[in-house]
């Protein structure tokens, strides 16, 4: 399964949110550097899907707040 993820870096709490287009808010504590953000990105949705982090990777936009998301169901 493919999706698409915004992401907001260095917020309070994780969480996860459909917005009304289909794609995904993703809001994590990580700041938005050295790639912590997106190590806690693949964290948090790991948990939110109830797979193993290993099933998730980021095809697209490593380095954006918009991302394409692959995961291993």
């Amino acid at each position: 399964m493919r999706i698409e993820v915004r992401v907001k870096p260095g917020s309070k709490k994780d969480i996860v949110r459909k917005l009304g287009d289909g794609t995904l808010e993703v809001k994590v504590s990580a700041p938005p550097e050295k790639g912590k953000a997106n190590e806690r990105l693949i964290e948090v949705l790991a948990r939110h899907y109830g797979v193993s982090k290993s099933s998730i990777r980021i095809v697209k936009g490593h380095t954006s707040r918009i991302k394409l998301i692959e995961i291993d169901l």
